[in-house]
């Protein structure tokens, strides 16, 4: 036979044994009667007798092979079992035996529903007998899972379980269903193993749920001639699940009940015997100058090239090595096998054995798949086989580093980790913290401290396993095992770009998304293995950045070494930035684009609308925006996206060298950066290519950074992060507000019972069973929240955000300092700047607080600098992050130690800021500019100090901890700079006040019209309701009429010569303007039962902010101003 791994050919010729006539008698293997010996300790006969036959004819290399064939087929018939029809191998019926439209797996045994509710059912049925088959379910929506006959016939809306001779359990709402349906089982989760039981001696049908039984579902089933069953199943859109009929070990096998599809019992038989003479093989040793066997120790067993042990080896392997195409042999034999060895002991590192087996399959066998742990991953060869062919295969390796969160706290085993139980009792009945300190009981402080002692608990056991997936990262971005090619981070890397690029071009398309709750996990471990090998390199190379100050060059946006996709760029279309920006490309970059591919692009442009309509359908989804600082709407990229970041890809990229000074262009070809055929070379560079870090503008200091394949991998953290994790950190958030809601109905409750007089024994019982209720759920929350805390909002994984968030700033800042080349930046680094901050602000507190962090006012403040400079920044072009800046600014000056970053800004960005925002409110978000002012102003104004609008002060608010709920927190340091500029530049003020009043004026119109609409409805006799969104926009237009009116009152208190100075030229006409609105607004709002009194007093849902308080006081602040700096005048 043919070894591949070492190249050396093994047959009978190569290795003839030499016999008792032949001189010398012992030649390079043994003799003859040592041989013998040892090939009978490796394969025994079957009963452990050796025959006297045995000894009169000696057993040699040449008769192995028929004394392992004779020993191979003994018991080798497979056991057959009545009572199924169909083929041999069971899988989905994807021909037949289908309703509505499913996707179907390549194996036929997932299936993902993509209608309504369409049903599948197996190629194989059963008529009696005890069957069984699993199901894992994927997702946890709405589904129903059993058995039916090939009469059943189903529709979009009618399943299994809906007709007769049709039996199915539902999960998601806990129900069996056969015709009628009645509470049954328990609810499942994604990730959990349903087992579907039929008994058709009994007839009868059970389901169990991870191996735990949920009792008899169904009896007294039909049965009889003609009657067969199919294992059946019904699932609604974006549902999905994966079948086990037997094609792999059951995870929960039953006694006494079959598989549908059998095992493949002979080869099982013979994968044994083989592995246990294996393990002789492990077990003997030779000893040549003794002339005898010996037993070795397994923990030192090496091969060390010993002929008579290698051709034994390769006579075990030959037979081994086709078995291992099957899976079933692989996960109950080899894999238990392997998993048999780790546990004897010891750290994975100890287990030499693992390493040496490795050796020998890859030398003697063709490993065609192999779903090995961190000990296999430490085979360079094994490690690489997979990266290539099985890692990042639709979602494998994500979900390998996801931690299953528990919905059900009893089967996670939370109950005996945290058995005593704890919730915060420091809210009032608004929910928002109590100001009173209240004294702990001694009852309350056992049991935090109880609780917090399994916190402990928890968090230890859940580290131990993110230590070992992190283990397992680092393996895979080890880039220095060349030996067998390319190292294995490139081809994580290449591997790692693809999967972000499938997650970001099928956004519109859930089903082959990864969840957002893996890539969350996936991202904190890959951050931990990233900074381990960045700051590795900084320790053999101190002139080089460390993970602390990591940031990505704003040459990996422009070079086109790195693909971004369909994403935003902050100047526009790549296409665009290309030809507008070549001069600047040249100057600062020396990066030439060739006249040829330019001109191709642009005509390439032009034809964009013969596109078809598949391909300019899928870009658009590509492109959107996900969880911006405050809620924003989506945005969609414009189709020439999609060529121009082919564009990127393949344009023809002429290098000047060397770089500078500047010298005579020669231009150069660039190679096309496929991700899939990327090597180490274009990546890190050589000799003078500096491989991602190609074109580093004059701003960028020469020194080194890290390597360059950890600079795309930090790329890709962040495109992960902008992608679905922000997203799942704030959807994690309700299980806090849930407690927070459970914890206030029970204390209500404990004391309406304290309240409940004895006499009302009836109403005491109700209030007992809801204190009971609640408690449970409490019970159940808190284990939960303390799992999420463990797992999402601890303090490391904070420290990961706020990491990520110093990385985005940074990047920002040298991209800022490339002029005109800022604009090639992806619009998802603003992004994740917000939204990481506004994760460690919202959703990590109050367990850790952002203080705590290192560094954290100087990161604030940075973080200020960036909103104050680019949310009017004329290198950004998209109105959506414009907005997003606009808003999170907006956030940013709505708390006190955030506004103070604001003011801790250089004063000329500050000044800038200012002007920016005085600037002429057309054409622009005047409305997102006018809430800044507002708030700048607020708690200096006329009545203006309240939190809450005092006639809603009764009300609960929705959310209090909205930016607008936020004690005023004036700044006096804004309003002087405010001031400065009206004041100073003439051409200003009078085009700021104009623009206001213009606004002003539409506001007041637009609401006035509004609720003339509403009173005329609510007139109306007969019965008809108010368009709810309509009365948001009356509330709305209302709020921008106040707050504009806020602005003229803080403009006339900080500069009242603009209206009170007649020496200005435009004083008298703003004064008269002015004074034209204010009598319009009183008009309308104050005479008696007019049209607003009576809208006010319908007290319509919607219009609650409406009322004569927040305009009259702020019309009142305009006029006693207006009073008080008369002396101006002259």
């Amino acid at each position: 036979m043919t070894s591949r791994g070492a190249g050396t050919a093994f047959s009978r010729r190569n290795y003839r044994l030499t016999t008792e006539l032949e001189k010398p008698k012992v030649t390079g293997i043994v003799n003859s009667k040592l041989l013998n010996d040892y090939l009978h300790r490796i394969f025994p006969s079957a009963d452990g007798i050796q025959p006297a036959a045995a000894y009169r004819k000696p057993l040699t290399f040449q008769n192995l092979q028929e004394h392992l064939d004779r020993l191979l087929a003994e018991d080798s018939q497979d056991q057959v079992v009545e009572g199924r029809l169909g083929p041999s191998v069971v899988v989905l019926d994807h021909t037949s035996g289908f309703e509505g439209l499913l996707l179907v797996d390549d194996d036929l045994l997932g299936v993902i529903g993509h209608s309504n509710f369409g049903s599948i059912r197996a190629t194989t049925c059963v008529y009696k007998g005890k069957w069984i088959y699993e199901v894992l379910i994927s997702s946890q929506g709405l589904m129903q899972i059993g058995w039916c006959t090939l009469n059943c016939r189903f529709n979009q809306e009618e399943g299994v379980g809906d007709t007769p001779d049709s039996y199915a359990y539902d999960g998601n709402r806990v129900r069996k269903w056969n015709v009628t349906t009645t509470n049954y089982g328990k609810s499942w989760a994604a990730g959990d193993i349903v087992s579907c039981l039929i008994d058709l001696d009994e007839g009868t049908i059970a389901f169990c749920l991870n191996g735990v039984s949920l009792g008899t579902a169904f009896d007294n089933i039909t049965r009889g001639a003609g009657m067969a069953y199919f294992p059946a199943i019904s699932l609604s859109f974006k549902e999905s699940v994966a079948f086990n009929f037997g094609s792999r070990p059951l995870c929960y096998p039953v006694e006494g009940y079959h598989p549908l599809q059998d095992m493949p019992s002979v080869d099982l038989i013979k994968a044994h015997k083989l592995l246990g003479y294996l393990k002789n093989v492990i077990h003997t040793g030779i000893d040549v100058l003794e002339g005898k066997l010996v037993e070795k120790d397994t923990s030192t067993w090496q091969l060390q090239g010993e002929p008579t042990v290698l051709i034994t080896l390769a006579h075990i392997f030959n037979h081994f090595a086709p078995l291992m195409c099957k899976v079933y042999l692989v996960e109950d034999v080899l894999m238990n096998f392997l998993l048999s060895i780790l546990e004897q002991g010891g750290a994975v590192e100890a287990h030499p054995l693992i390493q040496q087996l490795l050796d020998l399959m890859w030398l003697l066998m063709e490993i065609h798949y192999l779903r090995l742990t961190a000990a296999i991953l430490k085979h360079e060869k094994s490690r690489k086989y997979l990266l290539n062919n099985v890692l990042f295969d639709v979602l494998r390796s994500v979900v390998f580093f996801y931690i299953k969160s528990p919905l059900r706290v009893e089967e996670a085993g939370l109950q005996e980790l945290i058995p005593t139980t704890w919730w915060p009792n420091r809210f009032t009945k608004e929910g928002k913290e109590s100001k009173e300190v209240k004294e702990e009981s001694a009852e309350e402080r056992l049991r935090r401290r109880a609780y917090d002692r399994g916190c402990q608990r928890l968090k230890k056991r859940i580290e131990v396993v993110e230590d070992l997936q992190v283990q397992i990262l680092k393996l895979l971005l080890n880039n220095r095992d060349q030996g067998g090619g390319e190292a294995s981070r490139y081809i994580f890397l290449n591997k790692f770009r693809k999967f972000l690029q499938e997650n970001a071009s099928n956004r519109g398309n859930l089903t082959v998304l990864c969840p957002p709750e893996y890539m969350v996990c996936f991202l904190h471990r890959l951050i931990s293995a990233l900074r381990c090998y960045w700051d590795g390199y900084r320790a053999k190379n101190p002139a080089a950045l460390s993970s602390e100050e990591a940031y990505v060059p704003p040459q990996l946006f422009y070079n086109g070494k790195v693909d971004y996709f369909d994403l935003q760029r902050l100047g526009g279309l790549l296409s665009h930035l290309k030809k507008t920006l070549k001069d600047d490309l040249v100057l600062k970059a020396n990066i030439v684009i060739d006249p040829a591919e330019l001109q191709a692009v642009t005509m390439d442009d032009l034809d964009e609308d013969e596109e078809s309509a598949t391909s300019t359908a899928q870009r658009p989804i590509a492109a959107l925006a996900i969880g911006s600082a405050l809620s924003r709407p989506s945005w969609l990229s414009s189709p020439t996206l999609g060529r121009a970041n082919r564009f990127l890809s393949t344009a023809a990229v002429s290098l000047m060298n060397p770089r500078r000074p500047l010298g005579a262009l020669e231009k150069m070809k660039a190679r096309t950066l496929n991700v899939e055929q990327r090597t180490e070379e274009d990546i890190e560079g050589s000799h003078g290519n500096e491989g991602l870090l190609l074109g580093r503008p004059p701003e960028e200091l020469e020194q080194p950074i890290t390597e360059n394949s950890l600079l795309e991998i930090l790329d890709g953290i962040v495109m992960m992060y902008n992608l679905s994790v922000h997203q799942q950190l704030g959807k994690m958030v309700g299980v806090s507000d849930d407690v927070n809601e459970y914890a206030l109905a029970l204390k209500d409750t404990e004391e309406k019972i304290s309240r409940c007089p004895k006499r009302r024994r009836d109403i005491y019982e109700e209030l007992v069973k809801s204190q009971k209720v609640f408690s449970e759920k409490l019970n159940h929350l808190s284990r939960r929240l303390a799992w999420i805390n463990v797992t999402i909002y601890s303090k490391e994984k904070m420290q990961d955000i706020y990491w990520l968030l110093c990385v985005c700033i940074r990047t920002i800042e040298h991209g800022d300092r490339t002029g005109s080349l800022f604009a090639f930046m992806p619009e998802f680094y603003l992004s994740v700047a917000m939204n990481s901050y506004s994760a460690l602000k919202n959703y990590f507190s109050p367990v850790h607080s952002m203080e705590e962090l290192p560094g954290y006012e100087d990161t604030l403040t940075r973080l200020a600098a960036i909103l104050a400079k680019h949310f009017a920044d004329s290198r950004i072009v998209g109105t959506d992050i414009r907005d997003s800046l606009m808003q999170a600014l907006a956030s940013y000056v709505c708390y006190p130690h955030s506004l103070r970053a604001v003011e801790r800004i250089p004063e000329e960005q500050r000044i800038t800021m200012m002007r920016n925002l005085l600037a002429p409110y057309e054409q622009r978000p005047w409305a997102q500019t006018n809430w800044i002012l507002v708030r700048l102003w607020r708690g200096c104004g006329f009545g203006y100090r309240y939190t809450r609008l005092p006639h809603l002060l009764k009300t609960k608010p929705e959310d209090a901890n909205l930016p607008s709920l936020q004690k005023p927190c004036p700044s006096t340091l804004l309003q002087q700079h405010m001031a400065t500029l009206l004041c100073s530049d003439c051409e200003m003020a009078p085009s700021f006040l104009n623009s206001v009043l213009n606004q002003l004026n539409w506001a007041f119109s637009e609401f006035i019209g509004m609720i003339q609409e509403i009173q005329q409805a609510a007139e109306r006799l007969e019965r008809n309701f108010v368009d709810s969104r309509q009365l948001k926009v009356c509330a709305t237009c209302f709020d921008l009429s106040v707050s504009l009116l806020r602005v003229l009152e803080m403009t006339i208190t900080l500069a009242p010569e603009i209206f009170l100075d007649w020496s200005r030229p435009s004083s008298e006409l703003l004064l008269r303007r002015l004074a034209q609105l204010l009598n319009q607004v009183l008009n309308r709002v104050t005479a008696e039962r007019n049209l607003f009194d009576r809208v006010v007093n319908l007290r319509l849902p919607g219009l609650e902010s409406v009322d004569h308080y927040p305009i009259l006081v702020a019309v009142t602040g305009i006029l006693v101003q207006l009073l008080v700096d008369t002396d101006f005048q002259g």
